[in-house]
């Protein structure tokens, strides 16, 4: 029996990462993004902007995210995608359809590119909870950055598996 787990550790070649920040609710979405940031460099990732490791792309709105993210994923230079916006509840049913298919659309790349596509869209019923979420209590833009990490690491890993007949 073969287990495979993805890692945490330091790897050759180098991880490169595309992150989709939707511009809507920035001041959730900027906090995202410094929690990934942070997990990203403490686990030996360049994340500055003019490096080769991290490419960041800002978009209008979640719903947008996975248009962007799908060109990035069929482009085949990331090994992981991070997607991170905030959908937060109003009055109207316009929540429900932007965060339905903002994950629908986040699940469908994955799939349909072998890519490790990461759903980090916060979906709260108010601000409030969407800012616990992003720093006050935890940020999950740090869980996010490290499914990433995890997720690469463990794709990187079974191609070759999968090619050298261990996996029937």
């Amino acid at each position: 029996m073969t287990v495979f787990e993805g890692t945490f550790a330091p790897v050759s070649p180098p991880y490169r990462f595309a992150i989709v920040i939707a511009r809507f609710n920035d001041l959730v979405t900027d906090k995202l993004v410094s929690a990934c940031q942070d997990c990203l460099k403490r686990h030996g990732i360049d994340t500055e902007p003019d490096h080769d490791q991290v490419d960041y792309v800002w978009v209008p709105g979640s719903f947008e995210v996975p248009l962007v993210a799908r060109k990035l994923a069929l482009s085949g230079r990331y090994d992981a995608i991070i997607c991170l916006g905030a959908v937060i509840r109003g009055q109207t049913p316009h929540f429900d359809f932007v965060a339905s298919e903002a994950a629908k659309g986040i699940a469908s790349i994955a799939l349909q590119t072998g890519v490790p596509v990461i759903f980090g869209i916060l979906t709260t019923d108010t601000m409030e909870q969407a800012l616990e979420r992003a720093g006050i209590k935890s940020n999950h833009g740090w869980h996010y950055a490290l499914n990433a990490l995890e997720m690469a690491s463990l794709m990187r890993q079974m191609p070759s598996s999968f090619a050298s007949g261990q996996i029937v």
